[in-house]
């Protein structure tokens, strides 16, 4: 009997589940519990949402919980069993994903207060760039500073770079070991990540998740220089953060996160919409052609995440001006289909994909492996 494995994905007032069988990944329970702990919620916290998603199992505990965690720093580059110190370990890297790895361990916390029988496995986003090299890894700043606080390039969403990189190989029906990708993780976090036979050579965020691509509330890639041209003019720290976090890319510059909305409104010729576009584009091309040339040429580029499947519209803005690289869209393929599919021309001299991620599959499998070796 193959095991159930329920993976969480806690946010600060919500919490996603799925149950997977790994017998039968296609078919799934799955859920979301929104508004926990709001003002006229009946979920009140974090346990109270836990039970709930027991219930919705019918009061029948999984095998195993795979928690997905944000940041892992150093010492977590492989899915961990947790422990009492493995959650004091997490909570110390708080300052590193400040949106994401408080709730994180808030759900892991309320979920072993809630079914404490049962192992619980954490997996972070950054593990799988643990291969970085320290050329790619390293900031060019003092280095006994940088050892003695961490401060180097992690990268994230890792969970979805290895489970797209692995369906990717699949659908082209080629070893994962001879292939040379860019996967572009599209979404309201954004992150590209170059991928050398199945290893992250790069990626564009770096000590936190707000390096790199224009998102939704972050600004991506910005001159140091601007954080301390805010402070002497007066800002606190937690002010700057609160930008560039939460005021900042398509809505800062467009007002609206909504990458849609931004759309619409770009092509009624609103100027904020238009250059927070123009802006998104020309940072996502950049990164593009500069993975290429890290790669030494690339096999295959593919689009994943709900952007990156979903909108055509930026597939096609993003790739038709590289046709120098050999990267090419055809309209039809583009405008058309679900799964993964190619959708470059036939004798592309590189294969343009959409390919879904499923990182709650990813996270199953890896808690099962971790779980099952453990026993």
């Amino acid at each position: 009997m193959s095991p159930r494995i329920l993976v969480l994905n806690a946010g600060s007032s919500s919490l996603k589940y799925q149950v997977v069988d790994l017998a039968a990944p296609g078919d799934r329970v799955r859920g979301l519990i929104e508004r926990i702990g709001e003002p006229g919620s009946d979920v009140p916290d974090a346990q109270a949402a836990t039970r709930q998603v027991l219930d919705a199992l019918g009061g029948k505990a999984p095998d195993a919980v795979g928690h997905r965690i944000v940041h892992g720093g150093t010492r977590f580059v492989e899915p961990t069993l947790i422990d009492d110190d493995v959650e004091a370990a997490i909570e110390e890297l708080d300052p590193l994903a400040p949106l994401h790895n408080p709730p994180g361990l808030t759900g892991i916390r309320a979920a072993r207060a809630v079914l404490p029988d049962v192992p619980h496995v954490a997996v972070f986003d950054t593990a799988f760039h643990a291969t970085l090299p320290d050329h790619a890894a390293a900031y060019a700043i003092d280095r006994a500073v940088a050892e003695e606080l961490g401060i180097r390039r992690y990268g994230f969403h890792g969970t979805s770079f290895r489970s797209v990189s692995r369906s990717t190989a699949r659908f082209l029906a080629r070893p994962l070991e001879e292939l040379r990708m860019i996967v572009l993780h599209l979404g309201n976090g954004a992150s590209a990540c170059a991928i050398d036979g199945g290893r992250s050579i790069d990626t564009s965020m770096g000590l936190t998740p707000l390096e790199g691509l224009v998102m939704g509330t972050r600004s991506g890639d910005v001159d140091p220089g601007v954080l301390m041209h805010l402070v002497r003019h007066g800002w606190e720290v937690d002010e700057v953060d609160a930008l560039l976090n939460r005021r900042s890319g398509l809505l800062g510059m467009a007002g609206s996160n909504d990458f849609r909305d931004v759309v619409a409104a770009s092509e009624r010729g609103e100027p904020g919409a238009v250059l927070a576009i123009e802006v998104s584009l020309h940072r996502l091309r950049k990164y593009l052609g500069a993975y290429v040339a890290e790669l030494g040429g690339v096999d295959a580029v593919v689009f994943t995440a709900g952007i990156g499947e979903n909108s055509a519209w930026l597939r096609a803005r993003t790739i038709e001006p590289l046709g120098v690289l050999g990267l090419q869209v055809d309209a039809e393929r583009n405008a058309s289909g679900s799964g993964p599919r190619r959708i470059s021309p036939d004798g592309a001299p590189v294969d343009v994909l959409v390919v879904p991620t499923d990182e709650e599959l990813e996270i199953a499998t890896q808690t099962a492996e971790l779980t099952l070796l453990s026993r």
